[in-house]
């Protein structure tokens, strides 16, 4: 996929997998929400594919305790109790729980605004630091995960070996007004079309600019 590709690429996906995205997501008041509330949230959804069964413990969560400094009132075991509807709930709950305590204590209850700062906290990766900074701060960003990885790579838009490696190629030579739609609808692109092993590639709406870099069988 070269330079001129990946604009018709982008636009195919806004025709078919983007709408779908936004479709499945638009329960959610996450976007352009204040810093905490972006954290709690994008720790919630970290290996949930569906994002309203995040968006609900997380607004279940907030509705107890709106702040750091509420948040470190609550045991473990409470927090537990109210997200207990989301995958890897206990630990989640111990992330949450020392991260806000980290808030209070090195921050005084703010959430910093530096992708360093955000994951140097538990639980807290490249990808869920880069929502935060979207999401709460309105920062210019790019979410890259596996599937972004594998997709970009399968194009032959990008030749990496890692996701962090992606990411910086990425911010290099991407436009910046498809960083946030194209993170948003590869994960669904990954998850219904381009997947891991025998991808569906006929079906795909982006099959006309792939180079199907690595792709062996397809069905």
């Amino acid at each position: 996929m070269n330079e001129n590709e990946i604009h018709s690429a982008i636009q195919a996906l806004r025709q078919t997998i983007i709408p779908r995205k936004i479709q499945r997501t638009k329960a959610s008041p996450a976007a352009q929400c204040d810093p905490f509330r972006a954290l709690i949230a994008a720790m919630l959804s970290l290996h949930i594919k569906d994002p309203i069964t995040a968006t609900i413990a997380s607004e279940r969560l907030l509705a107890r305790a709106g702040t750091p400094h509420a948040m470190i009132q609550l045991t473990a075991l409470e927090i537990q109790e109210t997200i207990s509807n989301v995958y890897f709930y206990r630990a989640k709950a111990q992330h949450i729980l020392r991260v806000c305590q980290i808030l209070v204590q090195r921050y005084g209850g703010r959430v910093p605004g530096s992708r360093e700062e955000l994951m140097a906290l538990p639980g807290i990766g490249p990808k869920t630091a880069s929502v935060i900074l979207i999401e709460g701060f309105n920062s210019p960003g790019i979410c890259v995960d596996m599937h972004v990885h594998r997709i970009t790579n399968r194009w032959g838009y990008v030749s990496t070996k890692s996701p962090e490696k992606t990411e910086t190629v990425l911010r290099a030579q991407l436009p910046r007004d498809y960083w946030l739609e194209i993170s948003e609808a590869l994960d669904v692109l990954g998850d219904q079309y381009c997947l891991p092993q025998w991808p569906r590639c006929p079906k795909c709406p982006v099959n006309a600019y792939c180079d199907r870099v690595g792709v062996v069988r397809s069905r």
